[in-house]
């Protein structure tokens, strides 16, 4: 992060503009609305600047800087068309620590300005650090036509009742139910409908008839192979109203940064001979945490429904009597595969595909190989690196060509994706070679020749990596 956003409240503060043209002038409207007290500084200025100056709303002095104009300024923008003036201002803002903005060259400045959608009181402000203007633009747009205009007015109930609601609802927890409640119930689709006097009174009720406490709800979304942007929008939005987080080792760091920052994050990850909370106790946990009233979120890598012990989970859960609600992610073979441009299935080539776990429960590797070794078929193992020299070994006993290609997928979706290519006979030493890391995908089939053509993805890596178990939160 290169910058650090924050908002300034400019109410009753000097901001000095230098410069007085076009670009000049739409950062005068902009702090003019934020109640500053502007100050511009340039020998001409263009028609509209000089109406504000005449009708006093604006100061204006009609000559060129001087290092003082900068004296009680709480911000400045230099908005000359000359470079060197624009560096002496900049300059002169450094030496007495005054915040400056440099227009179109925000390295010379100690703060950028983000492109804003206004909805006041609510404010969304997007930036890319000043490497991509038009593309902050972009997105602004986007957001403009999300974000419609009454979240303003709900904005404005919300700060209306503010004090008033704290001073009736104590606890911090208790409080933000209550507004989460009304904003993503019938207050806000009152206020949408531009029924703010029924939204009131639906607001009252909620504040002074409060419903009796329930018992909380368990979210089981799959957080998909590691890309963040594989998501779905369900699993998006729960993240955000979850206030507890059980997550496993297989979520990546980049979907663990999108859940919302005050909850509370519990890692429970499991790794091969490694478990940091038995499958028992995190069912437990899960009841325990839900029966206090909390939203819990049991994030799992991939989809909790392919070999991911979700069934386990909520199996428990529905004993318990536990309200909860399972959110489908992509299943690493399928995210692996796409990535690495290995279809699935292909008419020239496989016909079906079978998922497998690597070993059983009892951490053998006795699958039914018979069933597996058959040609036109695709294999994918799950959990199988250190299976992986008798999985090739079995399957080449029960028939299938030890120069079937195979491949191994490290950390698929990932910016850390690698992939290695062999054969059945080969692939074992390669791996012992190479040292790949988990996780990891087998897979298995004539399907795995179409990487070369077809794997579109080759993200630039460092040379190793590993997933952490825990991600930094400030």
């Amino acid at each position: 992060m290169d910058h650090f956003p924050i908002f300034v409240k400019l109410t009753d503060q000097t901001v000095l503009v230098v410069g007085a043209g076009p670009v000049a002038a739409r950062k005068v409207g902009l702090l003019m609305s934020s109640g500053a007290r502007v100050a511009v500084v340039a020998p001409a200025a263009e028609a509209g600047l000089r109406e504000l100056a005449s009708r006093r709303q604006l100061t204006w002095h009609a000559r060129e800087f001087i290092d003082d104009d900068v004296s009680g300024a709480r911000l400045v923008f230099a908005a000359t068309d000359s470079a060197a003036v624009n560096a002496r201002v900049a300059e002169i803002c450094r030496s007495r620590e005054i915040p400056v903005n440099v227009v179109d060259q925000p390295a010379l400045g100690s703060f950028i300005m983000p492109s804003i959608v206004d909805r006041s009181p609510v404010l969304a402000a997007i930036s890319t650090g000043g490497s991509a203007p038009t593309l902050a633009r972009l997105l602004r747009g986007r957001l403009e036509a999300a974000i419609p205009a009454a979240f303003g007015q709900l904005a404005a109930l919300a700060r209306e009742y503010r004090e008033q609601v704290k001073a009736v609802i104590a606890h911090p927890t208790a409080r933000r139910r209550f507004w989460e409640q009304a904003f993503d119930g019938e207050v806000a689709e009152l206020t949408f409908a531009g029924r703010e006097a029924d939204a009131r009174e639906r607001l009252e009720q909620m504040l002074h008839c409060p419903a009796p406490r329930s018992l909380g709800e368990v979210y089981l979304v799959g957080a998909g192979p590691g890309d963040p942007d594989l998501l779905t929008f369900r699993a998006m939005r729960l993240m955000q109203r979850a206030e507890v987080v059980l997550y496993d080792r297989l979520v990546s760091e980049p979907v663990l940064d999108l859940v919302r920052r005050d909850a509370e994050l519990v890692y429970v990850g499991k790794r091969r001979g490694n478990h940091a909370m038995h499958q028992r106790a995190i069912n437990e946990q899960l009841v325990e945490l839900a029966a206090t009233g909390r939203r819990v979120l049991r994030l799992k890598g991939g989809d909790p429904f392919v070999f991911g012990r979700g069934g386990e989970e909520i199996d428990t859960l529905a004993e318990r009597g536990i309200p909860f609600q399972v959110v489908p992610g992509i299943t690493a073979a399928s995210g692996c595969a796409a990535y690495a441009g290995i279809p699935l299935t292909h008419r020239d080539h496989a016909q079906s595909c079978v998922f497998v776990a690597g070993h059983l429960q009892d951490g053998t590797v006795n699958l039914n190989w018979p069933a597996l070794a058959h040609p036109g078929q695709t294999l994918v193992f799950y959990m199988g690196l250190v299976g992986l020299p008798i999985i090739c070994e079995k399957l080449v006993e029960h028939g299938l060509g030890s120069d079937t290609p195979a491949a191994l997928v490290q950390r698929g979706t990932t910016p850390q994706q690698r992939v290695l290519t062999s054969t059945l006979a080969q692939l074992p030493a390669l791996v012992e070679r190479e040292r790949p890391r988990a996780p990891t995908l087998l897979m298995v089939g004539s399907v795995v020749e179409l990487h070369g053509k077809l794997g579109w993805f080759q993200p630039d890596r460092p040379e190793s990596g590993h997933l952490t178990t825990g991600p930094q939160r400030i």
